[in-house]
C-alpha cells in the first residue's frame, strides 16, 4: 500500500493547476493561487513534508468541495 510522500513545491503547484487553480501570483510574503473566488497561500519552502502537505491538501479539499485521495493525488 502506498503512503503519502514529501512533495516538491513545483510539483504541488502543477497538481493544483490540474485541479483548476491559476497562478502562482506574488503576494506580500508568500505566493498564492486562485480558484474561483478562493485564495490559497503557497509556502515558499522547496519541499513540503508529509504533515505540511496533508494540511494544505485539506485546505484544497475545502476549496474544491471534494476529497483528494492518495490514489487521485498520485495520478495527477
Amino acid at each position: 500500500m502506498s503512503r503519502w510522500k514529501p512533495c516538491k513545491r513545483r510539483d504541488f503547484i502543477q497538481k493544483l493547476q490540474k485541479f483548476g487553480f491559476s497562478g502562482p501570483f506574488s503576494g506580500s510574503k508568500h505566493q498564492f493561487m486562485i480558484y474561483e473566488n478562493h485564495r490559497l497561500t503557497i509556502p515558499s519552502n522547496d519541499e513540503y513534508s508529509v504533515p505540511q502537505l496533508r494540511i494544505m491538501i485539506r485546505e484544497v479539499e475545502d476549496i474544491l468541495g471534494q476529497q483528494i485521495t492518495l490514489k487521485k493525488w498520485d495520478s495527477l
